[in-house]
């Protein structure tokens, strides 16, 4: 589960099931030394640069693993190139080749248009919107990508080429009410004739794996139809995205060899080996081994994970996320970690979905050293993984706090729309003094407290099978719920996390409310519906408790100046009613109620007030800041000895997120 796009104050944490959600605005910290953390902004998005902290200090050893990781990672990039769409790949080689073979005007009107496309579908991984999931609209015509095809020699022609400009294939991922779910979504899992329902009738009768430890069935496989008969075409060495997968298997074989441990090599081992067979069941030993592989200052993240892109909920994007641990920060937030079972005990939940014994949540704060696939350039902020609930339940689970990521988020953010859309005076200075630190507690409480909690009733499916398109949203909307109803608690004042818990549990709570209900609709255009899993959650939280505490004036509507604010009244009040939403939404989660969790997303999280919306992105357009970030990775370059060994390796920066974007379709290129 990731967490991905969190506006620290302007658009909250967003947290992923191996929670991913991405971060954006905070107002910034003083850096301790000049770096230039804005590489490039275009469009609604800013692209920013991180440094690794501490990865001068890595043994030669360690270095060459965090080396070996990154190219492995960056071997599966096209990957998620072709899953998130059947014709990105051509398509991006097409424009790639203009971009670097035009020697017309670059000056004119449709040349920057053009170069604007290239850069939105390189920061999404394809021609849909990275976190809306509409295709992305160019601002030229298509007679001058015909011309651009003729001056320079390229070809993209037939469907590849109409797609960008008709209205086909309009959504990547549509899991809307009403609709077929899978004929409507443009992501590329499932064969041009597949339906919801014939997703629905394979997988009731597919292998599961054992009695009470289900494998996560169609996490690495595309499901088509072939003389008649759905079939699973399987990504493996030797199946599909084969020639891709061979060359991750290559670094991670120099990564085994380089290994901190027996135990990290094991590891390494089986990842491979599911790699080399695509056989789940080694694959559920992988993150066993993996959760419990907590020795050495190297951690990674590789594999077919996340399942937000499928609008079934079964299969897994490719992302790699390579991690340095920070030793100081992880050592303060793992107080949460050993208190895991008193947050269970203490719940608001029914004692039958409680937990007795909450085994092996780890938490630390790492620094990313290179990311790929679904992690780049939008990149998450936190991750608890593994997702298989049985093996969290039986052996723990890992949260990360990327802490690089957020402090370049911090250096490189803002303060002026939380001026804007904060209330009055107090609202800010709480914000100001103590917005950073709620935001990375509600993180760390979302990720190791919130994804670890609660049971599933005996003989209830897997949410995606019990709750299926609402799934993700509810999971997020859940582990949000917990972090909220803890933050504002002594107990965190106690474990030594707070000098004051009132304060920060009250900067906790005006921002989720603010960004829920008002600033988060500025990543959406008018007239549309909320869509995306995250944005959702935090709008049906938000909403429910507002419309819940209405008679108590718990959270009130002001009108003023022309302008509408949110303003909370009794935050004592206001954290009983989220405790309230997620006892129901634990109840939810365990009795596999799926008309209840239709209801809460469907009556609280998806309709957008219009004449609110109007107005929100009226407020906002004084801002330059882009509403959404992502990053360009650091380039590790080794250095060798006349016999061809590493003697060392450097961290560098890319000049450009175009120059990093062509390298990497140059060297990272490995699908036939």
């Amino acid at each position: 589960m990731k967490l991905k796009n969190i506006l620290l104050g302007f658009l909250l944490v967003g947290f992923l099931w191996s929670c991913q959600e991405k971060m954006e605005e905070k107002p910034p910290v003083k850096a301790e030394k000049k770096f230039e953390y804005i590489a490039d902004q275009f469009a609604d998005i800013k692209v920013l640069r991180y440094q690794i902290p501490g990865f001068d200090e890595l043994t030669l050893k360690e270095k060459e693993l965090v080396y070996y990781m990154t190219q492995a990672g960056l071997a599966g990039r096209d990957i998620m190139w072709d899953q998130n769409y059947r014709h990105n790949l051509e398509i991006r080689d097409a424009l790639e080749n203009i971009y670097t073979t035009y020697n017309g005007d670059k000056t004119t009107k449709d040349w920057l248009a053009f170069q604007e496309y290239l850069k939105r579908v390189w920061f999404s991984n394809g021609i849909h919107h990275h976190y809306s999931n509409d295709k992305i609209k160019p601002n030229f015509k298509a007679d001058f990508l015909t011309y651009l095809l003729k001056e320079t020699d390229t070809k993209l022609e037939g469907e590849a080429f109409d797609v960008i400009f008709n209205d086909k294939d309009a959504k990547k991922v549509n899991k809307k009410k009403g609709v077929d779910n899978v004929a409507s979504s443009a992501i590329n899992f499932y064969g041009p004739t597949i339906t919801d329902a014939d997703v629905d009738a394979f997988y009731k009768t597919a292998y599961k794996g054992p009695e009470g430890r289900p494998i996560e069935a169609g996490l690495n496989s595309t499901l088509v139809r072939e003389n008649g008969k759905l079939v699973e075409k399987v990504w493996k060495s030797g199946g599909l995205y084969g020639s891709a997968i061979d060359e991750v298997i290559k670094w991670l074989e120099k990564a085994k060899g380089v290994a901190e441990n027996q135990k990290q090599a094991k590891t390494l081992g089986l990842l491979i080996d599911y790699y080399k067979t695509g056989d789940l069941n080694i694959w559920d030993q992988y993150c066993i081994s993996w959760a419990t592989s907590t020795e050495g200052n190297i951690d990674w993240i590789n594999g077919f994970i996340e399942v937000y892109n499928d609008p079934k909920g079964y299969r897994g994007s490719y992302e790699s996320i390579i991690q340095v641990k920070d030793f100081e920060m992880s050592k303060q937030m793992a107080v949460l970690s050993e208190n895991a079972q008193w947050f269970e005990d203490n719940a608001p939940l029914m004692d039958s979905h409680k937990k007795s014994d909450v085994v092996g949540v780890s938490y630390k704060t790492i620094n990313v050293a290179g990311e790929a696939g679904d992690a780049s350039p939008s990149t998450p902020i936190g991750v608890n993984l593994p997702n298989n609930n049985w093996i969290r339940q039986e052996h723990g689970s890992k949260s990360v706090s990327l802490g690089n990521i957020i402090n370049a988020y911090n250096n490189a953010g803002g303060s002026g729309r939380l001026h804007e859309f904060a209330y009055d005076e107090e609202e800010i200075e709480l914000e100001e003094k103590y917005g950073q630190l709620a935001d990375k507690l509600h993180t760390a409480l979302h990720e190791v407290i919130g994804h670890a909690s609660g049971l599933i009733n005996p003989g209830v499916g897997q949410p995606k099978e019990t709750l299926k398109n609402y799934a993700s949203t509810m999971e997020e909307g859940r582990a949000d719920l917990v972090g909220l109803y803890y933050l504002m608690d002594p107990k965190l004042q106690e474990l030594g996390l707070v000098d004051d818990w009132q304060a920060v549990g009250k900067a906790a709570y005006d921002g989720y409310i603010r960004n829920g209900l008002i600033t988060q609709l500025v990543r959406i255009e008018l007239g549309n519906d909320i869509e995306e899993d995250h944005m959702v959650n935090r709008q049906w939280v938000s909403a429910w408790v507002y419309e819940k505490g209405k008679a108590d004036n718990v959270i009130e509507k002001i009108e003023k100046d022309g302008k509408t604010y949110y303003n909370i009244n009794d935050y004592k009040k206001l954290r009983e009613l989220f405790g309230e939403l997620l006892r129901e939404a634990q109840r939810i989660k365990s009795e596999g109620d799926f008309k209840a969790a239709q209801d809460l997303v469907e009556g609280y999280g998806v309709k957008v007030d219009q004449a609110l919306h109007a107005q929100v992105l009226d407020r906002n357009q004084q801002f330059k800041s882009a509403p959404y970030s992502g990053f360009v990775n650091p380039v590790l370059v080794p250095e060798t000895n006349e016999a061809g060994e590493i003697v060392d390796v450097k961290v560098t920066q890319p000049d450009s997120f175009e120059q990093q974007m062509l390298d990497y379709s140059s060297k990272h290129s490995f699908l036939e």
